[in-house]
């Protein structure tokens, strides 16, 4: 089911899933909907929805209604808007963590500079929905918006064939204040977002996961707009020794293999006892899940047990994979932070599993992957913010660094940019 190899005999990088192979497959077919959308706005926004989803808008309303968002918030069970409160508390205590703030400075010597930090004007956030609710998505992408200070937050989802969004992502938006929402998912959602239609203002930068359509019109339209990152297949890379976690840690691989057949699912450690123990434990697990054959699939394809020679080698190991998630479940934990390296999200010890920063622990679950956690940040605050650097002089500063400034011009070879600095100089 699940293969066993040595580290010596595999190429990690290799093994990624990288985005831009999935999305060759689509570029064309998502460039079509994007220009149908810029040229015919509502109406082919009416057309896909109905194509793609089943969908009447025409019927139900492209935006959602005041009244839907207050019928939303009265349907769903009190003890789901309670974990949502504690969850939604968590998640904003760790973001306001990442603020950052405008600063300025002087010397006496005629030098102000700084920078100007400002929040973003209008965003657009991508939740899925259709078939399945996704509330923490709402969570995840508005809260770091919030606290970065955007003013304006868009928010789109798939609706089912009635022409409704999933009451729990809409009671989430509600708790959180968001009002302007409107029933779009796929490839038409992102490009009214991008470029506007007759009912939708377009916004400065989207985010949020969602399909490989999504995504490929995300990276189509990234530069008329921005976005937060091209999401692939989900990851969970483990790091551990100790026969005794053997059940917890394939449980977390499964958690992983049940979002895809292209999910990968990821052990590494020198421990041979645990490898054969958790390699009988998924196939005890995994019979009965709801989603048994995707991850059964998924195990097949992209799951793998790195046998190590130490614990050092399989932290080497994920570093050089790069894993949207990590979790490192080993005696003690926190001695290895310090060798981490590329990782979207840590997960330290037996007790903390990869769903406790998809819901509730506060860290967010809009993550790099594709090996691309070797640059790229999870979302955040920083994300939702801008800034713009401030400088000035004073004359005799100017006259200070007036000759400097000139010759690093004309080595370039560009005698205005000099000259606007000598007519200075030379007044006198």
């Amino acid at each position: 089911m699940i293969k066993t190899k040595k580290y010596s005999d595999i190429n990690l990088r290799m093994l990624r899933k990288s985005v831009n192979s999935i999305l060759k497959n689509v570029s064309e077919q998502v460039g079509d909907i994007i220009e149908n959308v810029c040229c015919r706005g509502d109406e082919a926004l009416y057309e896909f929805t109905q194509k793609y989803d089943g969908a009447d808008l025409r019927k139900t309303g492209l935006k959602v209604s005041l009244e839907e968002i207050t019928a939303a918030r009265k349907s769903v069970e009190p003890e789901f808007i309670s974990s949502l409160h504690r969850a939604a508390e968590n998640i904003r205590r760790y973001h306001e963590r990442q603020k950052t703030f405008s600063w300025i400075d002087c010397d006496v010597e005629g030098l102000v500079w700084g920078r100007l930090v400002r929040p973003l004007s209008r965003v657009g956030i991508y939740v899925p929905g259709g078939t399945a609710a996704y509330p923490s998505s709402v969570l995840m992408n508005a809260i770091p918006a919030q606290v970065a200070g955007v003013k304006e937050i868009v928010m789109v989802s798939p609706p089912d064939k009635s022409g409704k969004l999933s009451p729990y992502s809409l009671a989430a938006a509600g708790e959180l204040g968001i009002t302007e929402i409107y029933k779009l998912g796929g490839a038409q959602a992102i490009a009214a977002l991008a470029v506007g239609s007759e009912s939708i203002k377009p916004v400065v930068k989207i985010t949020g996961p969602g399909n490989i359509y999504v995504t490929a019109a995300k990276k189509l339209l990234y530069g008329e707009v921005d976005i937060d990152m091209l999401a692939g297949p989900s990851e969970i890379f483990i790091v551990a020794s100790g026969v005794e976690y053997a059940r917890y840690i394939a449980a977390d691989m499964l958690s992983q293999a049940e979002h895809d057949v292209n999910s990968a699912s990821i052990l590494a450690t020198p421990d041979a006892e645990l490898a054969a123990a958790v390699k009988a434990e998924l196939a005890v697990q995994l019979k009965g899940l709801p989603r048994e054959e995707i991850a059964r699939k998924s195990l097949m394809n992209n799951g793998l047990i790195l046998i190590t020679d130490t614990i050092q080698q399989a932290i080497e190991a994920a570093n050089e994979y790069a894993p949207e998630h990590l979790e490192v479940i080993v005696e003690d934990p926190t001695s290895i932070v310090s060798r981490i390296q590329a990782a979207g999200s840590v997960f330290l010890g037996p007790y903390t599993p990869e769903p406790v920063g998809d819901y509730f622990g506060g860290t967010n679950h809009i993550l790099p992957t594709g090996g691309t956690a070797v640059y790229a940040s999870p979302l955040g605050v920083e994300d939702f913010i801008k800034s713009t650097s401030l400088i000035s002089y004073s004359r005799e500063r100017l006259l200070q660094s007036a000759r400097d400034i000139e010759l690093l011009a004309e080595i370039e070879g560009l005698e205005a940019h000099a000259n606007a600095v000598r007519v200075r100089r030379e007044r006198g």
